[in-house]
Order: structure tokens, then sequence, then C-alpha cells
């Protein structure tokens, strides 16, 4: 379709009414294989773990959304990094941001390291250290902004600069802002990464990921793992993925807008130490974000100035909008503990390096109405 504005894209990129019967939503293709003319000649599909047309509409509608040539999805997030991961050979370093997903630590130490993929992790927010770092067996730079879940800003512009000047791809898992917030292929990245679980889905009823590019070998390359591998997403899981894409703009606005209020009353808070989120000018990550972003993102995390397990766990208990899960970007807030919860699988002591502490807790503000929000956080604290 021509070139249209993010909203416009949400809600029609990739779908066209359904030729058989009109209808204006992407049918579930709800079949494991697809009669061929003769043996090699189809309409467009083989078999369903290698494509499938609601699957198809949905890799559209994410590459337009991303600026994108190509769209790939996977069953999963963790799914859609395990591919990227199983292009590289044996022997090959990947240097990822000290501060990010533990599943995705996980990936890299547990699963991938005994097959000969190494894995360091450095500072991204400081291009000396990551130049340092970087050797001749570098493959990927890989990039989280924000990050999680301290909520720190790197520079994809420059650190993908940067990676090129020494022959090394980048990758920006784009989770926590969307496309709606910022495009990474457009600062210079070669791959970005998505949970569709989270914002992309919206709803908190489906799991998915999905790598989009502009690099055709890179597309081949992942389509040829979905393909051997076949980790890909059912067509009803699409199907709500897709379903959530088309209000993606509205909801960010409104997560951002109430995430904003969140981070201005925690900041403020007597019983509160210290609040990451870069939307706060006092934030080390607000002028770069104000630059790279549109807003400022869902997530907020905070610390209590009586930094102690039993403060924490007080508050953690203590909300009753605020539900205590894992994941996040649904229309509904959660509150979390990600030493114990979404980051329990990095060592307590890297954890602290990064100053990822153990009474730190993490927020993802939904779309209820702020006062609630903020009086349902007022009543925890308040029993600290």
């Amino acid at each position: 379709m021509p070139q249209h504005r993010f909203a416009t894209l949400a809600v029609h990129a990739g779908q066209k009414p359904d030729p058989a019967t009109g209808a204006i939503m992407t049918p579930v293709y709800q079949t494991s294989t697809y009669v061929q003319e003769s043996p090699g000649r189809h309409k467009g599909h083989e078999y369903a773990r290698v494509s499938n047309p609601t699957r198809a509409a949905l890799e559209a509608n994410l590459a337009a959304l991303e600026g994108a040539a190509h769209g790939i999805v996977f069953a999963s997030g963790v799914a859609a990094a395990d591919a990227i991961l199983k292009v590289l050979g044996p022997g090959r370093h990947i240097l990822a941001s000290n501060d990010l997903y533990g599943g995705n630590y996980r990936l890299f130490q547990e699963v991938y390291g005994p097959f000969g993929i190494e894995s360091y992790f450095v500072d991204m927010t400081d291009l000396e250290t990551v130049q340092q770092a970087i050797t001749p067996s570098t493959a990927l730079l890989w990039l989280e902004t924000p990050t999680n879940p301290l909520v720190r800003v790197v520079d994809i512009r420059a650190l993908s600069d940067l990676a090129h000047s020494f022959g090394v791809d980048v990758v920006v898992d784009n989770t926590f802002a969307s496309p709606y917030l910022q495009r990474p292929l457009e600062l210079g990245a070669d791959l970005v990464l998505h949970s569709t679980t989270k914002y992309l889905g919206g709803h908190s009823d489906v799991i998915g990921g999905a790598l989009c590019t502009d690099r055709d070998d890179w597309n081949e390359a992942l389509r040829f793992q979905v393909k051997s591998a076949g980790a890909v997403p059912g067509p009803m899981d699409c199907f709500l993925i897709l379903r959530g894409t088309k209000t993606l703009h509205l909801r960010m606005e409104r997560h951002c807008a109430n995430a904003r209020r969140i981070a201005a009353f925690l900041d403020t808070h007597p019983k509160v130490g210290c609040v990451n989120y870069p939307g706060l000018e006092s934030s080390p990550g607000y002028v770069l974000a104000t630059r790279q972003m549109r807003d400022y993102g869902g997530m907020v995390s905070f610390c209590l100035k009586n930094d102690d397990m039993d403060s924490a766990m007080c508050v953690l208990g203590g909300t009753r909008l605020f539900a205590l899960a894992e994941s996040l970007g649904g229309v509904e807030s959660l509150i979390s503990h990600p030493a114990s919860m979404t980051h329990a699988s990095i060592p307590r002591a890297e954890r602290m390096k990064v100053g990822l502490s153990d009474t730190l807790i993490r927020l993802s503000v939904g779309v209820e109405d702020i006062d609630d929000l903020v009086e349902d956080l007022q009543r925890a604290l308040d029993v600290v």
C-alpha cells in the first residue's frame, strides 16, 4: 500500500478484505497444508510450518510498522532470539547489554555457550567501553533500549555506526518501546526484535515474537530457520497479535501518559529512593530519549528509600490494581520483582554489578484511570 502514517499502517498494512467473503478482518487460516495444482505449483503456500496466510498478513503489518522490507514472526520472543543465534557459527561472539532481559541472558549463556557461541555483557551507554570489547570474533551487538528492568536508554545510531565500522551487525530489542515510539532500522540497526506478547499484542492473551530487517541476507537466513526449526506461531496467535496492532498507537499514548504521571508521583514520594524512567528530566537518558523516541514508554522501575526486602515485599503485595505478575505491555497494570521473577536466571553478583538490586520493583503501567493507579500505589506505600 502507499506510504501512510503510523496509525493508518497499524490498522491496514498487510491486510485486504478476504476475496472469498469480503470479511474485513484477516481470516484465521486453520490448516496444516495446501492443495497444489501440480507438484511444486501452488498459490503461494505449501505447508503451514513454512507459511500461512494469517501469518503472512501479520508479517507484512509488522514490517510496515517498523519501516522494514521484511518481517518474520515466531512462536515467542525467545524463539525469535534463538533463530538469530542459530545463524551464527561456533567461535562467534555476542556483545550484549549488561542490563537485559533475563531470558536472553539464559539463552546466551546456558543454551548457546556450550555450543561455542560466547556472550559478553557491557554497559552500552559507554561507547568507549563497547569499542574496547569488540574483537575480530564479535558477530553481533545486542541492544535493548529502553533496557529491562532499569529502563536505561542507549544511542542506537552511535552504536550502529561503531559496530558497522568493525563489520559487526546490530540487533535492537524494541519490545519496551514498540515501533510507535522508535524505529531502530531508521537509526542504523540491522535487525529489530520484538516479543509480540507485550505491547504489540497488548492484551495478555497471546505469546509471540518477531524480527524485522531490511537485509535480504538476514531475511533468507531467518526464513531458513523458520522452515528448518519450525518455531512458528499458530494462525490464531497471529490473528490475536494482528488485532492488537490495530490499536497500538492508541494504547501506547495512554501507557506513556500514565507512566509519566506515575514516575512523577514516585519521584517526589518521601518513601521512594530512586526512580528509573527516561521521561524524568533528572534521568541520565532524558536528552537521548527525547531525541530518539516519540515518547518515553510505559515501563517504570523504582527502589525504596528504606531499601530492605521486607519493605519491598510489602509494596509488591500491597497493590490491588497493579497485579503481581511477570510480563508487561498489556492494558492492565502489573508490578513485579525482577530479582526473583524475570531476571532470576542472572547470577546475583552480575545483577548487583549493574544496579539490579534485590529490592528493585518494576511497573508495567497500564491504561486504567491514572488517578486510580496513583491511589493504588499510594496505599501500598503507606504500609511501608
